[in-house]
């Protein structure tokens, strides 16, 4: 119990740091835009879709169906929202939880002493563990890491008193519900079953290849040939279902996330699919270099024999080989140890043939296996059980090792990575019992008592650099310039372009765009780099350059929804009315099939219709407006607010003089947003309008109240306060409007025009001198309407303008999305 409590504890020291880290890279998708995380989205919701919030069965499903997952992070939002130390909190404990696990699976192979402690202070401090502990959403391959050993633990239980206890079933119930569980955490867990099953023929019974067919076919191993047979078919249940459930088809992914499945040349795909379990096993060994994303051009493809790399494949492969051969083959009759004969290996405590003193004291521990062994060789319930031997280890540390890495090798279907540090959390325990045994092998070889020392103090050293390692990397989590910066070196396309988001979020345009640049020069066809930095250009005013980026992300990526999107913004504000609403159109026509994110396309769609409804609504195309506006309602997903365009609506509806459907959309977008401005502005004026003045002036009133700030608002409260003869309140209201608004011509002008009114002219003039230094080519000074007021919306701190000769439009806001995180 001391060894599992003090890997425990180390595994929860050394990740102790990142409790203190914000969300990164995957984080954004998976939790911070993810509808099934959220309370007023229904729950069963998470079992219809796949992790990042994608109904499973559509084209551009990623098809990771982890509905535990998901529900874990459901619970956290519930209780903490979206501060990311709760998330970490839960991640560290379940490392250590698995860490915990882990060392008591390690204690029953090897024994209770200092050689279980070593693999278990080993798994805990690995550094491949980092993005699964510190990313949180690694949270899916620790979950399922979890009820892995539960799972494997339970067989192991079951073998124990397979034929001498009822309980014996109840432990197998438990192995087939914790390995479903496994899986629905992620998918590789189902494949402990196929651990148990190399654990229960090759560790319980101790059989070698030569032994296996006559033994399963002998009459006192029905009980074997049973519990193999029930977990072949609950895994082919679970693999079924699972296949069903996500709809028959595999994913489908971009030639960036995998190259070697993209490739057209046969050589290259066998050769790299080769490599790549040889580059993971390297990163196990040795994880000098570790980086949050391994696609793209990360690892080269080998595209001939005379790759160099091929000769780490060689070496891989062959020595996979060797070891599986050390443990299968049938041992030597009879061998001879410290002057005694050794049967078959049979007289041995702590899995070897020879030992010292010294090693035999220290693994003797209580019996772990059944008493009573089904294997044709003994069935003396009164003799005493033993551990397994080092083959039989090597055997079941390859299985844990290889089989849960198998659906990522691109055997059976090809995946959306080319590595992921992530995907080796199962298989590090396989690698650092595989370690641990062959240390203890040495150990207990070697004769002097120096060898000795240096066997255990290197593998002790191994395990503090492992540490410090995984320390180090830590650091690089706590934010997402720190973890980008970090991967320039392996993956420097994706690496700099999200290092580029991340600057222009702390406002260091230049630096942001040096970003882009970079990306782009290491992959110039990046539709959502080049799109980033027509975004980039685009709020930094340099239109130009923006439309010519958005272009080549149009050619690179035809179904870019957001491209069309801002495009069509830049023409419309250009005045290049024709050419904007083609370009609107066309995005509104562009499907949602195979895209990797359809709800972010469904929005840039929905953004699409809105603005060109307002394309129409400026030209006075009202009806039009409202067919188009209508049409956005229909395909807006349910995570895009729509405030803003139900008080178009309304304002449509104004124009056409339908007062009663004007306010019931003016009411729908202050249901939905209740503390948006424009709303209240708008229907303040419709209150007026309608002889509800005292009604309308609270809206007024409280449109100020919300955002002070805002010359906008005061400068609609004055136009109504004008209206109602109150020309001395209206001017206070106007010089307000345009001393917070001097650079405005629209406030500034009209504020004139307003005091001009309430005869203040010297201050009236003021300000029409100020308008006509904004507007030098304005000549008419004072022949302006008062209905003719042009107001600013004000959403998401920005502020735009929308002029019309009909009353006032309030939402003349611009719906453009945020800028692409490449995942």
């Amino acid at each position: 119990m001391i060894a599992e409590l003090v890997s425990s504890a180390l595994g929860l020291a050394l990740y102790l740091n990142t409790l203190s880290a914000d969300f990164c890279y995957d984080d954004s998708r998976a939790i911070k835009t993810n509808q099934d995380l959220l309370p007023e989205t229904p729950w069963t919701h998470i079992f219809y879709n796949d992790f990042w919030g994608t109904l499973l069965t559509h084209s551009g499903s990623h098809k990771s169906y982890r509905p535990l997952c998901t529900l874990s992070f459901r619970l956290n939002h519930a209780i903490g929202g979206l501060n990311p130390w709760s998330y970490h909190l839960v991640n560290v404990l379940l490392h250590a939880a698995v860490t915990g696990l882990f060392t008591n699976f390690s204690k029953i192979l090897l024994g209770d002493g200092y050689w279980t402690f070593m693999a278990g202070l080993m798994f805990a401090s690995h550094p491949i563990h980092t993005e699964a502990v510190a990313g949180i959403v690694g949270r899916a391959d620790v979950g399922a890491s979890f009820f892995f050993l539960l799972s494997l633990l339970c067989y192991m239980k079951h073998c124990s008193t397979r034929g001498s206890s009822a309980r014996t079933w109840g432990w197998f119930l438990g192995t087939g519900m914790c390995a479903g569980c496994s899986m629905l955490w992620k998918e590789q867990g189902v494949t402990v079953l196929a651990v148990s099953a190399v654990y229960d023929v090759f560790v319980f019974h101790r059989l070698k290849m030569k032994q296996i067919l006559p033994t399963i076919y002998k009459r006192k191993n029905l009980s074997l040939f049973l519990s193999i047979s029930l977990l072949t078919f609950w895994g082919t249940s679970l693999l079924g279902a699972r296949l069903y459930w996500m709809g028959n088809k595999p994913p489908s992914f971009s030639n960036s996330d995998n190259p070697a499945a993209d490739s057209d040349s046969l050589l290259a795909r066998t050769l790299t699919f080769f490599y790549l379990p040889t580059k993971n096993l390297w990163l196990l060994l040795c994880p000098d270099t570790l980086s949050f994303d391994w696609s793209m051009d990360a690892v080269p493809l080998l595209k001939t024999i005379s790759d160099w790399r091929n000769l780490h494949t060689v070496a891989f492969y062959t020595g996979l080989l060797l070891l599986a051969y050390f443990g299968l083959k049938s041992p030597s009759i009879e061998r001879e140890c410290n002057g005694k004969f050794v049967t078959n290996g049979k007289q041995n405590a702590n899995g070897h043939s020879c030992h010292s003193e010294v090693e035999y004291g220290n693994s003797e521990i209580k019996p772990s296996f059944a008493s009573k062994v089904e294997n044709g060789i003994r069935n003396n319930a009164s003799q005493r059980t033993q551990l397994p031997s080092t083959e039989n280890i090597v055997v079941l540390s390859l299985s844990l090792l290889i089989i849960p890495f198998v659906p990522a090798t691109n055997l059976f279907f090809y995946v959306g990575f080319v590595i992921a540090e992530r995907v080796l959390y199962i298989p590090s325990m396989g690698f650092c019992l595989l370690i641990t045994v062959g240390a203890r092998a040495l150990y207990v070889k070697v004769q002097k008592r120096f060898l000795k020392s240096l066997i255990f103090y290197a593998t002790a050293a191994l395990i503090v650099f492992y540490g410090l390692k995984t320390a180090i990397r830590n650091g690089d989590w706590q934010n997402e310039e720190m973890l980008y910066r970090s991967g320039i070196k392996v993956n420097p396309a994706k690496a700099w372009g999200n290092l580029g988001n991340v600057l222009k979020s702390q406002s260091k345009i230049s630096e942001a765009e040096s970003a882009y640049r970079n990306a782009l020069y290491y992959r110039s066809n990046m539709a959502d780099m080049l799109y980033n930095l027509g975004l980039l250009l685009q709020e930094n005013s340099r239109f130009a350059e923006a439309l010519h980026y958005y272009k080549l992300a149009i050619g690179s990526r035809p179904t870019l929804a957001s491209a069309y999107l801002n495009t069509g913004i830049i023409l419309m504000n250009q005045g290049k009315s024709e050419e904007a609403r083609r370009t609107f159109l066309k995005c509104s026509e562009i499907p949602d099939e195979n895209l990797k994110d359809p709800h972010a396309h469904k929005s840039s769609v929905t953004s699409c219709l809105y603005n060109l409804g307002k394309l129409y609504h400026e030209q006075g195309h009202y009806e039009d407006a409202l067919s188009v506006y209508k049409e956005a309602i229909q395909k807006m997903p349910r995570q895009f607010a729509p405030q803003s365009l139900y008080n178009m609506m309304g304002e449509a509806y104004m124009r056409l003089s339908m007062l009663p459907e004007a306010e019931h959309w003016y009411m729908e977008s202050l249901r939905s947003k209740t503390d948006h401005i424009p709303a209240h502005l708008t229907y303040g004026k419709l209150l007026a309008l309608t002889g509800r003045k005292s009604e309308a002036e609270k809206f007024f009133l409280k449109a100020i109240e919300l955002d002070p700030t805002k010359g906008n608002c005061y400068m609609h409260y004055g136009q109504f306060l004008l209206e109602e003869a109150r020309l001395i309140e209206a001017a206070e209201m106007a010089k307000k409007a345009a001393e917070l608004d001097s650079t405005e011509f629209d406030v500034v002008f009209n504020a004139a025009h307003m005091l001009r009114q309430a005869s203040l002219n010297e201050a009236a003039e003021k300000y029409y001198d100020l308008a006509a230094r904004l507007r030098p080519n304005i000549v008419r000074k004072t022949l302006f309407r008062t209905t003719e007021i042009s107001v600013m919306t004000m959403e998401g701190g920005e502020t735009n303008y929308s002029r019309s000769s009909k009353g006032c439009s309030v939402d003349g806001k611009l719906l453009r999305p945020p800028g692409i995180r490449l995942l």
